[in-house]
């Protein structure tokens, strides 16, 4: 699994509004049995952003989605659907995102 791919979301009840999971999990970890995603809202479905840098606006497969930074959980590895692609372009966004909710920086 790598840092920055983007999975599809596998749960029916979800898929609509959260069509993908990003592992936002560094590599050295790959050998546990979880990953740390963020889920990958449609634009729409997110309702307005009140914090833009902390839910950072990418673009992938033509989508725009909302990654919802907040929202951000451990789920098990076996659990994530096929990786389709990766943000790695975003990164700076997706780390500044991370940062702001972690540190408040």
């Amino acid at each position: 699994m790598a840092q920055f791919a983007v999975h599809r979301n596998d749960n029916p009840g979800t898929r609509m509004e959260i069509p993908f999971l990003l592992d936002v999990q560094a590599d050295l970890l790959d050998a546990l049995a979880t990953r740390m995603v963020v889920p990958l809202y449609r634009a729409g479905e997110a309702g307005p952003p009140a914090m833009t840098r902390l839910t950072p606006r990418l673009r992938f497969q033509g989508l725009d989605l909302i990654a919802m930074v907040p929202e951000m959980a451990g789920v098990p590895r076996r659990s994530l659907g096929e990786a389709l692609g990766d943000l790695s372009a975003n990164r700076n966004d997706i780390l500044g995102a991370l940062d702001l909710l972690l540190t408040g920086c």
